[in-house]
């Protein structure tokens, strides 16, 4: 229905050659351009996860719709843009757990009753975050009890919790797909009656692939015409990195979670949402802090400031108790999407430093 959508992606990238100050409408363009697209990439998530189950088909949705938030990081390493990357990596994993997921509960709430999901897996990947949390809280706990006095630590304190956490993620990935894959099984069998012929495999991970590289290629045309369209209408470096960033990188994964609750697959869903913000913190951080060190001018640690460890912490709370029961429904995501605008509301006051 959104194909002819598509045709704005070559005027994003003419305007990002020829035009590349008219930076208002190369975000429109590229904005535009970006659903079709997650909408391709949902369809060849849903196809996956018939054949593999919708663990592994929301782990590899988030895999695919994480590297191209990966890639503008890394870019923006390559800049110094350090206070960017972090909020970057606290809006996605704030945005997924509180934005997608409540849209995706509210969205399949109003068309259901009641919904249903494997409480374990939930739980399971809810303490991953809890972990994640608790990961960001002990560098700015360092940083503010010796940071002055040892400088070097926070390097060196960063680098190791990286390592810590790159190896959890090794681990939780054998966990949830190799040991204890039933704790990420579906309760009910998705409906195909409605739709689609399967795809061979082949196409499903070529679409997947190509609608990843796309949105990577506009998501990085995005990002560079986004700060200054943002600064035209006064918001701060903070609030575009957490939420406005945060919200248009994450499209992909909105659009396959909200179609696939409305479709009453909220295991799928969960996978999706509390799965991406998962490997964001888990996989994606470390990786860029380790990285840092060959990437840029300056290594990058963990120290999160600014709030940026409180609205983790907040949401990953919240988002543990609405997805610990092993049910959903219209209030939840009611919720969920509350938190997150508290959120935005304090962040876009937060002057501009």
């Amino acid at each position: 229905m959104w194909n002819w959508l598509l045709c704005f992606a070559p005027v994003a990238v003419a305007l990002e050659y020829l035009a590349p100050n008219q930076h208002t409408y190369i975000f429109l363009a590229s904005a535009v351009a970006i659903l079709p697209l997650a909408a391709w990439l949902g369809r060849a998530t849903e196809q996956l996860a018939d054949r593999a189950g919708e663990g592994v088909g929301g782990l590899l949705n988030a895999t695919f719709g994480n590297a191209a938030e990966l890639i503008i990081a890394l870019a923006a390493l390559r800049a110094g843009l350090h206070d960017i990357v972090k909020a970057t990596i606290v809006g996605s994993i704030v945005g997924n757990i509180l934005l997608v997921l409540g849209a995706a509960m509210l969205a399949g709430g109003l068309r259901h009753h009641e919904q249903h999901f494997n409480a374990a897996g939930a739980r399971a990947q809810a303490t991953m975050l809890t972990l994640a949390a608790i990961a960001l809280v002990i560098p700015a706990a360092y940083g503010a009890l010796v940071g002055e006095r040892y400088s070097g630590g926070e390097s060196t304190l960063s680098i190791a919790i990286s390592i810590v956490l790159l190896v959890l993620y090794g681990l939780f990935l054998i966990f949830s797909v190799r040991t204890h894959p039933n704790f990420f099984l579906a309760l009910t069998a998705p409906n195909n009656s409605e739709h689609r012929k399967n795809w061979p495999l082949g196409q499903a991970i070529g679409v997947l692939a190509a609608c990843t590289v796309a949105i990577a290629w506009l998501s990085e045309i995005l990002v560079g015409a986004i700060e200054p369209t943002a600064h035209a209408f006064g918001f701060s470096d903070l609030f575009v990195g957490v939420f406005v960033v945060a919200i248009l990188g994450n499209a992909a994964e909105h659009a396959t979670a909200v179609t696939a609750a409305l479709k009453d697959r909220m295991d799928l869903s969960l996978s999706i949402a509390i799965g991406s913000s998962v490997q964001v913190a888990l996989f994606v951080a470390p990786v860029l802090v380790l990285l840092s060190f060959f990437v840029g001018a300056s290594p990058m640690n963990l120290l999160f400031g600014k709030g940026l460890v409180l609205a983790v912490f907040l949401a990953v709370v919240v988002t543990g108790q609405v997805a610990g029961d092993g049910r959903s429904d219209w209030l939840k995501g009611v919720q969920l999407l509350a938190v997150y605008f508290i959120l935005g509301i304090a962040f876009f006051l937060t002057p501009q430093v």
